[in-house]
């Protein structure tokens, strides 16, 4: 299962200092030209889940082992991607490959870094970036109509279906709308997905300020707030300085003086890890034994059995059921035995639906 976000936008607005805090290395050369990132850098980096520690403690466990999240740090875009000019064919293929966009927009004023378009506005910046993706998908769809369109004249269902969807997309596309702004039936799900459209993912607007702006915002992330309402998109603010000057502290005391010193309660990565993961509808649960706690990253209404495939495909096989107990009641009542001993562990069978949070055990038939 894909679990990957790609940081994108414009040249100069703090993508590569926002990957390296991420992962807390200088992968990503970031200096003040456009195009200093050539070939995606990729990262991996932990998932924050305080309830880890928690559920580690009472099982005694040796190790955690949490759950992670892949970031993609993309070649910054200008206007005429869509056509080639940059980087943009590089840059449009690189989305697509990714599950998620995390689209870093410059929202603070710095005479020393220059901006493209000379003039600072993150809404403007935002809107080339979505017109290019709308353009490249336009392409795309326009190039697999006559092909289809013939398909259907011979009476195939499944181009009959395909064109549907397609011209449903591009009348959406053709109004300025984005590929995730139109309603899919279940039915017709998994040919939209087939589609691969860079509009169709899930879009998080990460808005770059200073210093001073990390906790309360500006003029300029006010208009992203309502740019993202209006898209369909979700937003967050952070300060992609601070976070990079955190990322070079090892002692978490430390960390913790230097976000109380500016008025934070956490890093501003921990909540953009976060905010990435929601955005891809994931959710967690938990194994727990003198071992090991580990998280494991599974999708939104995943049944029992293909969760238990997520460890290994043999538990999906032979599943027979996952004993499971809910975060709470594990933590409440003191682990295992004693929700074992007070019912509050369920055996649950092949229909039942993970939810966040719940410590499994997997029965299974080698």
């Amino acid at each position: 299962m894909g679990f990957n976000c790609g940081i994108v936008g414009l040249p100069n607005v703090g993508k590569s200092t926002l990957f390296n805090a991420l992962t807390e290395t200088m992968a990503a050369e970031a200096v003040n030209y456009p195009f200093c990132t050539i070939e995606p850098n990729t990262g991996r980096v932990n998932v924050p889940d305080t309830r880890l520690d928690d559920i580690s403690k009472i099982a005694g466990s040796a190790q955690i082992i949490p759950t992670q999240m892949e970031f993609v740090d993309i070649a910054g875009l200008v206007k005429g991607a869509s056509k080639g000019e940059g980087l943009g064919n590089q840059f449009l293929a690189n989305i697509r490959e990714t599950d998620a966009i995390l689209h870093v927009l410059r929202c603070f004023d710095d005479s020393e870094i220059t901006h493209v378009n000379e003039k600072i506005d993150p809404r403007r910046d935002a809107d080339v970036v979505e017109t290019e993706l709308m353009l490249s998908d336009l392409e795309s769809l326009e190039k697999r109509i006559d092909p289809l369109t013939k398909k259907v004249r011979g009476n195939d269902k499944d181009a009959i279906q395909q064109l549907a969807i397609i011209e449903r997309v591009l009348a959406a596309l053709h109004d300025g709308k984005p590929a995730r702004h139109v309603a899919v039936a279940d039915e017709d799900l998994r040919s939209f997905k087939m589609l691969n459209l860079l509009t169709s993912k899930p879009v998080l607007y990460v808005c770059n300020v200073e210093e001073n702006d990390a906790g309360t915002g500006n003029a300029y992330t006010e208009s992203v707030l309502t740019y993202a309402a209006e898209s369909g998109a979700g937003s967050i603010i952070i300060s992609a300085k601070i976070e990079s000057e955190v990322s070079q502290l090892i002692n978490t005391e430390e960390r913790n003086e230097f976000f109380e010193a500016l008025g934070l309660e956490e890093a501003g990565l921990s909540r953009l890890i976060r905010s990435g993961y929601q955005l891809l509808d994931l959710i967690t649960y938990f194994t727990a034994g003198p071992k090991e706690t580990r998280a494991w990253t599974i999708e939104v209404d995943t049944k029992a059995p293909q969760a238990a495939g997520v460890i290994h495909t043999d538990f999906e096989k032979g599943f027979i059921c996952a004993e499971t107990i809910a975060f709470d009641d594990f933590i409440s009542l003191g682990g295992e035995i004693q929700c074992k001993e007070s019912g509050r562990m369920r055996q649950e069978g092949r229909d039942y639906v993970v939810k966040d949070g719940d410590v499994i055990l997997f029965r299974f038939n080698n």
